[in-house]
């Protein structure tokens, strides 16, 4: 007897949880996500680094250079 009562529990429940959109900590992920302390001490890159000295200026990432990639999006 007890079925209909169940039933309307979990639809209502997942209701809520289709249309429930929490609230986003923005600064908390960006502070997860942009890890350049972590990324830095990573042993398997530094022995790469060690190994294949070539391409560290190559493919080193420059965040000083970004305010010169706006003016190439906009164009």
């Amino acid at each position: 007897m007890g079925r209909g009562r169940q039933k309307a529990k979990h639809t209502k429940v997942a209701r809520d949880l289709k249309y429930f959109s929490p609230d986003t900590n923005y600064g908390a992920l960006a502070k997860e996500l942009g890890a350049t302390g972590a990324a830095l001490s990573d042993p398997r890159l530094e022995e790469d680094l060690e190994k294949w000295p070539e391409y560290v200026d190559k493919y080193a990432v420059d965040d000083e250079d970004d305010e010169n990639d706006d003016e190439f999006k906009s164009a």
